[in-house]
């Protein structure tokens, strides 16, 4: 008897060439020893609020009032919202067609596309036209929807950071096109080499690649790296001769932590170019509500703009989103509140201003303490997280590691993740599962749970770790650090 349509002999082959390490095997396991009643700590993913992160209140305030608009109607709503927040949800719902529950258009609010681009001519310093902004379920849906865009087949290349967020491998492979490896120098806190560029390109070429775009991730998902403005020239430069299309994740803009590098949009850096480049090089650029203070990963909202982009085929990019209908409406509204947060004056200003404040400087000071604790473990190096959410330390596993990772069957990164995670509940990402060069091992971790469990959590780390090297270490053959 044939196989049926859904059984895994049919499948499409590129649904069953996506790996997604961030919910993969360390995850499943995880998962299960939970269930077993073991505490896991879940720092694989980007998860804030997950990991104990409390909401901003204004912005809850508002959504509430958007979702029980009765609320409005009772005359002491006045006693529980301040009247700011009462004002924005009035005029969040006055956008609508008919409150949360009815769709919008396809693109976003016209009212809160608006406010992004007024936002992004504040940040940047240049005017942004909304009807280029297109509000989606998360920044990742906007990634995937301009990678649909550009992919027709398996001959055309798109060059991707590596270490990369795992996002982009599956997306490239889902849509049947191929990625092109640009690698990092993590000994330079891993930074870009342009000629490392040139050679990658090159090579995608002599192999019959047509490369179509370049992404960036800014600050860097799994690195923690913050691009400087000279970097970010570079890139323009090299996508302005090579003819691609540069994809730049920003979502992790809010989030810094030294003040060397403070984040820079591609999009200010092209215009300050001037002509030709700053009208020839097209660029879309992501943001989210995920990440930032704002964490709030679970109401999907984010959004991508446009620039350089003829009309045409902005016309089919909107053809595309209106399959979907709409965006979810409660993500377009945080979107609103994120780029148009109370202001000086304002009655909840002082609260939002604190609470924003406390979570940035709490996730530097997390910075610190894992970095810190990472280099005090043995066969451990850990460049200092400079912005996003996670620290990418290297662990220099003994060859006696690698050959038990071998009879195991597992790679050997995901052999150490494994047993850090059976031994302490600490639920991270192998590296392997975001690239990294041949023979070099590391996990990713959140810097996301909170300050309070940090030291304890890092002399878990450390107390496995050293007992592992402790195991496996030959000491006749392999030096310690």
């Amino acid at each position: 008897m044939s196989p049926k349509p859904l059984d895994y002999e049919s499948l499409n082959e590129n649904v069953k060439k996506v790996q997604y390490a961030v919910r993969g095997e360390l995850y499943l396991r995880a998962s299960e020893l939970q269930k077993e009643g073991k505490k896991i700590i879940f720092t694989n993913v980007g998860n804030p609020h997950a990991l104990g992160q409390k909401p901003l209140t204004f912005p809850r305030q508002v959504i509430a009032l958007c979702q029980a608009p009765f609320l409005l109607d009772d005359p002491n709503v006045g006693l529980l919202f301040p009247a700011d927040a009462i004002a924005r949800a009035k005029h969040y719902l006055s956008l609508t067609s008919g409150g949360l529950g009815a769709y919008s258009d396809s693109r976003g609010l016209p009212g809160i596309r608006k406010e992004i681009a007024e936002f992004i001519e504040r940040r940047d310093g240049y005017p942004s036209d909304p009807e280029l902004i297109y509000l989606t379920d998360g920044a990742s849906k906007g990634v995937m929807q301009m990678l649909n865009a550009l992919i027709r087949n398996e001959k055309d290349g798109i060059l991707v950071p590596v270490p990369q967020y795992p996002l982009y491998s599956a997306a490239i492979s889902l849509y049947g096109g191929s990625l092109v490896p640009y690698y990092l120098e993590e000994e330079a806190n891993w930074g870009l080499d342009i000629n490392q560029l040139r050679q990658s390109i090159s090579a995608a070429r002599m192999k019959g690649l047509t490369v179509r775009a370049m992404v960036i991730i800014n600050p860097g998902n799994p690195t923690g790296q913050c691009l400087s403005e000279a970097n970010i020239k570079e890139l323009l430069i090299f996508c302005y001769q090579e003819n691609l299309v540069l994809l730049a994740d920003e979502v992790y803009q809010q989030n810094i932590y030294q003040n060397e590098r403070p984040f820079i949009s591609s999009r200010k850096v092209l215009f300050d170019m001037g002509l030709p480049i700053s009208k020839e090089v097209q660029l879309v650029s992501f943001h989210t509500v995920s990440k930032g203070y704002w964490g709030e990963c679970g109401q999907r909202g984010g959004y991508f703009e446009m620039t350089n982009l003829p009309a045409k085929s902005v016309d089919e990019i909107y053809k595309v989103a209106s399959i979907s209908l709409s965006p979810n409406v409660p993500g377009q509204i945080f979107l609103g509140l994120m780029v148009n947060p109370p202001k000086p004056g304002d009655i909840s200003y002082l609260k939002y201003a604190t609470e924003s404040k406390a979570i940035l400087e709490s996730l530097k000071r997390r910075a610190h303490i894992m970095t810190d604790g990472f280099n005090s473990c043995r066969n451990v190096v850990c460049n200092f997280t400079e912005g996003a959410m996670y620290s990418f330390p290297q662990i220099r596993l003994p060859p006696r590691a690698i050959e038990a990772a071998k009879s195991a069957g597992k790679a050997p990164d995901v052999f150490y993740c494994l047993k850090l995670l059976e031994a302490t509940g600490i639920s991270t990402v192998p590296g392997s599962g975001f690239g990294q060069k041949e023979g070099v091992f590391h996990l990713r971790t959140t810097i996301l749970p909170a300050e309070e469990d940090m030291p304890a959590i890092m002399d878990s780390f450390k107390k496995f770790n050293d007992e592992f090297m402790e195991q496996y270490e030959d000491y006749r053959g392999y030096s310690r650090m």
